[in-house]
């Protein structure tokens, strides 16, 4: 089949102008039809063309933040779902915006006919694409080379996306370095899964040279190394890596966004809160809080507030463990309130108080984190900021993630903080709100994310 990779972005460009069109389009429609007028005030042209402009910078604000336009990146459900979330959040500001310029709320109707053509555009639209980018641009075959750590949680992950790719190879190390270049010229790409660094950079230059793609599962000082600045005070180029710790200026102005965004979710949330905290009140008589001891910035002990949705006794053996899949300790009210994350709502008293702030690695409890810092001392680098209600390892990893990737995601987070970082989180992270994945428990015979053989003491 002809390689059309090079055409891969052209494409993706293509098809999301084509939906961005059509939604603005079915937008346009309803604006002359009935907004316009129900707005109250007369609009000439370059008015209509605002209203157009700003629907539009709107809609793809939203897209780009929710991955809704990277048709063959995603998986196809992810894509429908990204766009439909952002057709609602763009349509929900848009009568807003009517009703301010109108000074009264307008009838919902016309608004719902108008998301449900966009609906079906979208659906047609992601099913079209995704067919197309599937002829075009078949998976990849690839050859995984792995170390001494386990690499079938890898494996099992990218061959959830078989439509991308399809390991059809796997080779160890210690198969020998002359072998493993003897494969490689066979397969489409090439993974590297946990090989210490001097056969891993041997390996990625022998397939920069014969133009093979590689992908590879990064080490925390990979992390480090991104995340460092250019220098060019001498002769010999260097790089400068910092310690992760903000500055005085971004700590101020992230406390400020703390108190801001937590003091106006209370006030928003508190009939929520009080119909959750009746609700697990009724159901057994039990507390409504539960408190639980979490660390935060410098290791600082302090106790986390969460709606109770396990049993009383849900821990009366004294082990610390994470819930697990189908965990009989969640009570029926504390399942519904964990779906929809009500259960972290009292999270917003913390944040208020210091101990945490709204985005930041998610607090653990120090039994547990003692018991990974055993087998992976680098994980209390995720103390070098507070505790998070949301952060970059709740949004791209889940509840049952392995600690080591757990560390990983957070680094990220850490080394390359900004205030921008912040709210670019804050706005993806309802997203996540309604994914079934992200909250997916441990294995029944875990008590912590840890896999049987954590293996997490990097090797360089």
């Amino acid at each position: 089949m002809k390689n059309y990779e090079q055409y891969k972005r052209i494409l993706r460009f293509l098809t999301s102008i084509a939906i961005l069109t059509v939604e603005i389009g079915i937008y346009w429609f309803a604006w002359n039809q009935y907004f316009s007028q129900a707005a109250g005030t007369p609009f000439f042209r370059k008015g209509d063309w605002l209203m157009a402009m700003v629907y539009g910078l709107l809609l793809l604000f939203f897209s780009k933040m929710y991955g809704g336009l990277k048709v063959g990146y995603l998986e196809r459900g992810n894509v429908l779902y990204s766009q439909m979330l952002s057709i609602i959040l763009t349509n929900m500001i848009t009568y807003l915006q009517i009703a301010l310029i109108a000074k009264h709320f307008l009838n919902i109707m016309p608004f719902l006919l108008m998301f449900i053509l966009q609906a079906v555009a979208i659906c047609i639209w992601t099913f079209l694409a995704n067919f197309l980018f599937q002829k075009l641009f078949p998976p990849r075959q690839m050859l995984l080379v792995y170390g001494n750590r386990p690499s079938l949680t890898l494996m099992d992950k990218m061959n959830c996306r078989s439509d991308r790719y399809q390991i059809k190879n796997i080779v160890h190390i210690d198969a020998g370095l002359e072998q493993i270049k003897q494969m490689i010229p066979s397969y489409d790409a090439v993974v590297i899964c946990d090989v210490p660094s001097s056969i891993r950079n041997l390996i990625l230059k022998y397939c920069y040279g014969k133009g093979i793609r590689v992908y590879m599962t990064p080490k925390i000082s990979d992390i480090l190394v991104r995340s460092a600045e250019d220098m060019t005070l001498f002769d010999t180029p260097l790089i400068m890596a910092r310690n992760g710790q903000m500055s005085i200026e971004q700590a101020f102005f992230k406390r400020i966004l703390d108190i801001i965004i937590a003091g106006t979710a209370c006030v928003i949330t508190f009939p929520l809160m009080a119909i959750t905290a009746a609700a697990i009140k009724l159901q057994d008589g039990g507390p409504v809080i539960y408190r639980q001891r979490r660390l935060t910035l410098n290791g600082h002990v302090f106790y986390v507030y969460k709606f109770r949705s396990m049993t009383m006794d849900a821990e009366k053996d004294g082990v610390a463990r994470l819930a697990c899949i189908d965990d009989n300790r969640i009570t029926p009210i504390g399942a519904i309130i964990r779906k929809i994350r009500f259960d972290e709502l009292p999270q917003l008293f913390n944040i208020l108080n210091g101990d945490m702030s709204i985005v930041g690695p998610r607090p653990e409890r120090p039994e547990i984190a003692e018991q990974y810092e055993k087998e992976m001392p680098e994980f209390h680098y995720r103390l070098r900021v507070k505790a998070g209600l949301t952060g970059y390892a709740q949004i791209f990893g889940k509840y049952n993630t392995t600690p080591y990737d757990k560390l990983k995601l957070d680094l990220h987070y850490i080394q390359n903080y900004s205030f921008m970082l912040d709210i670019k989180l804050i706005i993806q992270t309802v997203k996540i709100l309604f994914m079934k994945d992200s909250t997916e428990g441990v294995a029944k015979n875990q008590t912590t994310a840890a896999r049987s053989n954590p293996g997490v003491k990097e090797r360089e």
